[in-house]
This record gives structure tokens, C-alpha cells and sequence, in this order.
């Protein structure tokens, strides 16, 4: 496990500097950070001169060395709009990315799993047909039109749910302001967290299915059905175990993918998270906030494989984490 481990870290150093040099050096084409630091009455020779204070006029490599140096110790510039540190802006902003991620993460696990075990079990049902046609529907649907249709439906026609924001938080700690624990705070999360698993939970569905179809196909489950075990023991012991075994896996690198998800999301619900942060920085040309962003989630996709592999390995010991090493 340990030399797994320093594997992986050893794996993630690399990607993190593959992700740190294609987000630095894709910052010169999105446009001049002068335009919005500076109003149209400043002369040329004082662009100039902030550009070259910002550095903005070094070689890319001078350019990238010093801006690596300075993100080993956790500096990932200033943002231009914000007037303090990019790394700073985003950690305000993530606690409301994760919790609609967390918020669609738990309403896939609550949904697909039982509708994917049961269009296994049952797959000649009515209701088995329906989940099958809705899910193809599901995964055709771009996640903001699906966004767009429920604040449609709930928010404006039925006025049931509101359209935007979080609502009421309460501080947890530094940060991290919660909607978990009010009322309103979930009320606000409900239509986020669907429009966001709409994209995902599909996928799930159909996966658990084949999988279980697969595993109920077994030689050790028509054994256990010999020797006149129960159904449900078959099912949810033996069969489901092994099922989960690759969702873990996709599931792990689904989840990092729904903050990449979260933008569209954000951007309709004027949800105030990274995603929407992010737009607004391409829009204002902040490059310090974008490539700090990237890195962030590249951050995230890497410890969320990592950790995928580690739970992979707990739910199966007899998994090789490493070449000839069992975990």
C-alpha cells in the first residue's frame, strides 16, 4: 500500500505540472488582463509600464519558472478583479461547489442503484422499460437545458422552488458557509442537485444494470441459487458486491468530472460556486483566477482518482494496487 501510494504520488506530480503548464501558457490567448485593469483614459506608455510591473513582457519560460516557484508554496497569483490572492477567491468559492456536487452525488446514489438492480432483476418490466427510455433521454439532454426546464416548470410556473443562489448558510468554519443546515439552504439545492445528476444518473443506471446482468450470469450465483439461498441474500450480498466493484471505479472519475459539470449549472442558477467564478473570469480576462482554477480541479480529479483506487482496494483485497504486490 505504501509504495502504492508513493506511486501515485509520484503519478499525480506529473499530471499536476502537465496541467500547470498547458493552463499557464493558454493565458495569452484570452485576451489583454490590461483591459480590465486599466480604463480607456490611460495612456499607452502606462499600459506599458503595468506591463511590464506584471511581468507580462518576460520570455513564457521566465514567465512560467517564476510562476511554478511560487505555486510549490501555494501562491497562485493575485486575481485583477478580485485585488487578492486567486488560490484565496477559490477556496471561498468551493465550499458551493462541492455540496452541489455532494447534494447530485447523493441523489444518484439514492436512485441509481435501486432502479439499476431492479431493471436487472426485472428486466422484462414495465417499469424497467421506462427507466431504460428515460435514461437514454437523460444522457441526450444537455445538463443546462435541463436546468433551464426545471426553474421553468417549479421556479416560475408552480413557484415552488426558488431559481437562484443558496439561500440562508450558517458559518461552519473559516470559508465555509453551509446550506445544509437551514431549511432554505436545502430548498435552494434541491433544483441545482437534479439538473446536475440529470447528466450522470443515467450513465449509473445503465451501468449497475449491465454489470449486475453480467454478475447474475455467474457460475457461483446459479450455485447459490442450487443450494436454495435466498433471492434477496443473492441479490444484495453476493451479486451487488461485485457489481459495484467497476461503478466505484467510474463513479470515482464521474464525481470529479460533475465540478467540471458545475458551470452550466452554476451559470443557470446563478449559483455562486467555481464554476460560475470561472465564467466570470473568462469574461473579465482575470488569468491569474482561471489558470489557478484549472489547477484546482486537476487538484481534484487527481486526489479523487487516488482516493478511488484506495476505496477499490478496500471493497476488493484481492486487487493488485501494485505489480506484484497484493493490497
Amino acid at each position: 500500500m505504501l509504495a502504492f501510494l508513493i506511486r501515485r504520488l509520484f503519478q499525480g506530480l506529473v499530471v499536476m505540472f502537465v496541467i500547470s503548464l498547458i493552463s499557464f501558457s493558454i493565458q495569452d490567448n484570452l485576451g489583454d488582463p490590461l483591459r480590465e485593469l486599466v480604463g480607456q483614459s490611460v495612456s499607452e506608455a502606462e499600459r506599458d509600464a503595468l506591463r511590464e510591473e506584471l511581468g507580462l513582457n518576460d520570455p513564457f519560460l521566465m514567465q512560467y519558472t517564476r510562476f511554478l516557484g511560487k505555486a510549490v508554496q501555494g501562491d497562485l497569483g493575485t486575481s485583477y478583479f478580485f485585488k487578492e490572492p486567486a488560490l484565496t477567491v477559490i477556496l471561498k468559492k468551493l465550499p458551493a461547489t462541492l455540496e452541489l456536487v455532494a447534494g447530485a452525488t447523493l441523489l444518484i446514489i439514492i436512485f441509481s442503484v435501486p432502479l439499476g438492480v431492479y431493471s436487472a432483476i426485472k428486466p422484462n418490466t414495465l417499469l424497467t422499460k421506462i427507466v431504460m427510455g428515460v435514461s437514454i433521454v437523460g444522457i441526450s439532454v444537455p445538463v443546462f437545458l435541463t436546468a433551464i426546464l426545471l426553474v421553468y416548470i417549479f421556479a416560475i410556473q408552480l413557484g415552488l422552488m426558488p431559481s437562484y443562489g443558496r439561500g440562508e448558510l450558517v458559518h461552519v468554519f473559516g470559508y465555509w458557509d453551509t446550506g445544509f443546515l437551514t431549511a432554505d439552504g436545502l430548498l435552494h439545492l434541491v433544483l441545482p442537485s437534479i439538473a446536475l445528476s440529470s447528466i450522470m444518473m443515467p450513465l449509473f443506471i445503465r451501468l449497475i444494470r449491465a454489470e449486475m446482468l453480467e454478475v447474475l450470469s455467474a457460475d457461483y450465483v446459479r450455485f447459490a441459487r442450487a443450494k436454495g439461498l435466498r433471492l434477496s441474500r443473492i441479490y444484495f450480498l453476493h451479486a451487488l458486491k461485485n457489481t459495484m466493484l467497476p461503478v466505484i471505479t467510474v463513479g470515482g472519475v464521474q464525481i470529479g468530472t460533475m465540478v467540471a459539470y458545475t458551470i452550466l449549472t452554476e451559470r443557470v442558477f446563478q449559483w455562486p460556486g467555481m464554476g460560475f467564478m470561472f465564467l466570470e473570469a473568462v469574461t473579465r480576462v482575470d488569468t491569474p483566477l482561471i489558470v489557478a482554477y484549472l489547477i484546482v480541479v486537476g487538484l481534484i480529479f487527481v486526489i479523487t482518482n487516488t482516493l478511488v483506487d484506495l476505496v477499490y482496494g478496500l471493497v476488493n483485497p484481492t486487487v493488485r494496487l501494485t505489480q506484484g504486490a497484493p493490497a
